[in-house]
Parts: structure tokens; sequence; C-alpha cells
């Protein structure tokens, strides 16, 4: 058991260092600035609710929330990132609670949020069934679960493939990301604890890279899982070689016209 709880410790500890790398606030202001809005009206958040950003970043969808006079808690595990967010809602005259929050573990009262969101983020956390528990307890009965996650089949989950044969080997128990967009993998983790379920696939369009190597550049500077996985592979040039072709390549596979669309699942549900 004190084994287990020290592997859990030092998991976390290396996806906060993780998420602290690079500039994830650029990639959120710059490449899918829209995808938190779109998010907050899919939920149907407004004046008084009570909402629950988790692994919330720089705020994404926690700053659209808060402009519609939501009352918002903004967590994350990374505090680097909400220091980020926290003077981005100064600048607007937002307020909000920014608070160091792991979303296998929440800091919170059962059924404390009338709406309990994650835009692309609370699918990174390692084990899923763990955090779709917790966002299900946080959440009031009749409340509102919203996510946006990336699909295995789009653009992100594709570039998370391409990472794979550079990257260290998931931890025992974690499960990939992007599976949190699968339908029935959703279906799985909320089962009948939700009244109601809506599951709908979009896409944000994306129009920062010209080209191919802007785009890998970018990710490889600004992306933290991205910057990571560089890194572990800076002491061999044939490594990296590899992993820039990767990236390359998927993005002219996506590229069109300097457009690229990153499919995502929308899930809206409703705490039984």
């Amino acid at each position: 058991m004190i084994e287990e709880r020290e592997r859990d410790a030092a998991v976390k500890a290396g996806h906060r260092a993780m998420w602290a790398l690079g500039d994830y606030s650029a990639v959120a202001a710059q490449v899918i600035p829209q995808l938190g809005a779109t998010l907050v009206r899919a939920a149907r958040v407004g004046p008084g609710d009570r909402v629950l950003d988790v692994a919330a970043g720089t705020g994404n969808a926690a700053l659209p929330a808060a402009r519609t006079g939501a009352e918002v808690v903004a967590g994350d595990l990374t505090p680097e990132l909400l220091e980020i967010g926290r003077a981005s809602a100064e600048r607007e005259g937002l307020t909000l609670t920014w608070q160091e929050a792991d979303a296998e573990a929440l800091p919170y009262a059962d059924g404390e949020f009338d709406a309990v969101l994650s835009c692309v983020g609370v699918m990174f956390a390692p084990r899923h069934r763990v955090a779709a528990d917790e966002l299900l307890r946080v959440c009031r009965p009749g409340g509102t679960i919203g996510l946006v996650n990336w699909t295995p089949q789009g653009f992100v989950g594709q570039l998370f493939a391409a990472m794979r044969p550079y990257a260290p080997a998931l931890p025992p128990g974690a499960q990939p990301p992007p599976l949190w967009g699968d339908e029935d993998h959703v279906r799985e983790l909320f089962g009948d604890r939700v009244s109601s379920l809506t599951l709908g696939r979009d896409a944000v369009v994306v129009n920062r890279f010209a080209t191919p190597a802007e785009f890998r550049d970018f990710f490889a500077t600004h992306y933290g899982p991205t910057v990571a996985v560089y890194r572990a592979n800076a002491g061999d040039p044939e490594r990296t070689a590899g992993l820039d072709r990767a990236l390359t390549d998927l993005a002219a596979r996506h590229l069109e016209g300097g457009v690229m669309r990153w499919e995502y699942l929308l899930v809206t549900a409703r705490r039984a």
C-alpha cells in the first residue's frame, strides 16, 4: 500500500511537471481559444450557477464561464497554469477561485456544484474511472457535467499516437487520454449514474500554422506533452529526427490551405 501511494505521488508529480513545461497558455489562447466558450454554451452555464472547471489549466472554460456571471472555481494540478489564469482574470476584472486540485481526488464536497466542466483537461488524468467518479461526486443531483475531449481518430489523438513510440510507457493502471473521446468509453464510465447523456463530434478550426514545420516547432516549444517527449529523446539525434518527421508528416496530412480541423467529442450529461 505504501509503495502504491508513493508510485501514485510520483505519477502526479510527473504530470504536474509536464504541464508546466513550455507555455500551455499560448496553445489555449492562440490555437484553441474558442473551445472553452463552446463548452460553456453547451452546458448552459448562466448567472448564479456554481461551476467547477476540472483540470482547468489557464482557464479555457473557467474564464468564459465567469463571463456569464457564474460563480466559478478553477482547479488544476499544476500551480504554474493557475497563476497564468489568475492573471488573465484580473486583467479582465473577473472574479474566480483558483485552486490546486487533483482531478482524481477533488477537494470539494459531494454535490457542491451545479455544473462540472472540463475542456480537454480531465482526459489526461491517468485513471479514467477514478476521474469520472470524482466528476459525478461533486456535481449535485440534476446538475450538468460538460466535457470536451479530443477523439482518438482526430488530429490530437493522432498526435499522441505519433509520439507514442518516442514516449515512456504509461504507468501501471493509466489509460490513454484520447479514450475519453470514444463514445462507448464515456458511456461505460458514467453508466446509470447520469439520467441523460448527449455525445456529439465536432471539430475546432485551427488556422494558426502556415506549414507543417511551423506546427511541429510550436508544439515542440509550447505544448507540455510534446516538450516532454522531445526532452526524453534529446540525447539521441536519430530518434529526435524521427520524432520531427512523425510530427511534420502528421501535420502535412491535416493541413490544407493553412487550416486544420481538430475533432473533439462534446459530452453533456445530467447527474442522476
